[in-house]
């Protein structure tokens, strides 16, 4: 079944979507050399989600938001296994997605003028919102649409990574998502995905 997949706006603004995101420093034992799981975004406003990775396999999500988080679960050289903000799970083509990052807001939330609860608010964020994501730090993160700028609590947003969330991090803990060395949820299927040549 195909279904659409729309997110409302942020309240008094219009999340735009361009720009480049920064590539890991570290090199992971995937077929991307990216850690697994990551969060990336939808690259167009048009994206396919598939029940398995190749072409041939039918269409279970299409959906229509450019810079929509996704979290990638599985790789294989082509292709994304991942899951969106309402936890579906689904296939990608590698092209169709970026790895700039976003967020979408799970609850009411201000953007504020620092990372703190006190500070003067900026705008509100409506649940569905997307923004896009600067930096995060001690629970809080930098988020972006149209200029506007604002920090708001990580713990409301859906595409942060534990440590971001943690309003005292811990000085051991990776500031990146950790190499897992996952190459697919399915035995074979890289093997399978690179005889395909899709």
């Amino acid at each position: 079944m195909t279904r659409s997949v729309f997110a409302p706006l942020l309240i008094a603004l219009t999340a735009t979507l361009s720009a480049a995101a920064p590539a890991w420093a570290q090199e992971c034992d995937t077929p991307s050399g990216q850690p697994v799981p990551r969060f990336v975004t939808l690259k167009f406003d048009e994206v396919r989600g598939r029940i398995g990775p190749s072409t041939s396999h039918p269409v279970r999500w299409d959906y229509r938001r450019q810079g929509l988080p996704v979290e990638i679960v599985a790789e294989t050289d082509r292709w994304r296994q991942v899951r969106d903000p309402s936890g579906e799970e689904t296939w990608m083509h590698q092209r169709t997605l970026t790895g700039r990052r976003a967020v979408h807001v799970t609850q009411e939330t201000g953007l504020h003028t620092r990372p703190d609860d006190t500070s003067p608010e900026t705008a509100s964020a409506q649940p569905g919102a997307i923004l896009w994501l600067e930096r995060c730090r001690s629970g809080w993160c930098r988020l972006e649409s149209q200029g506007v700028r604002g920090w708001a609590l990580a713990a409301h947003l859906w595409g942060t990574y534990a440590y971001e969330q943690a309003a005292s991090p811990d000085p051991d803990a990776p500031a990146r998502p950790p190499c897992n060395g996952a190459r697919s949820a399915i035995p074979g299927l890289a093997a399978q995905d690179s005889a395909a040549g899709r």
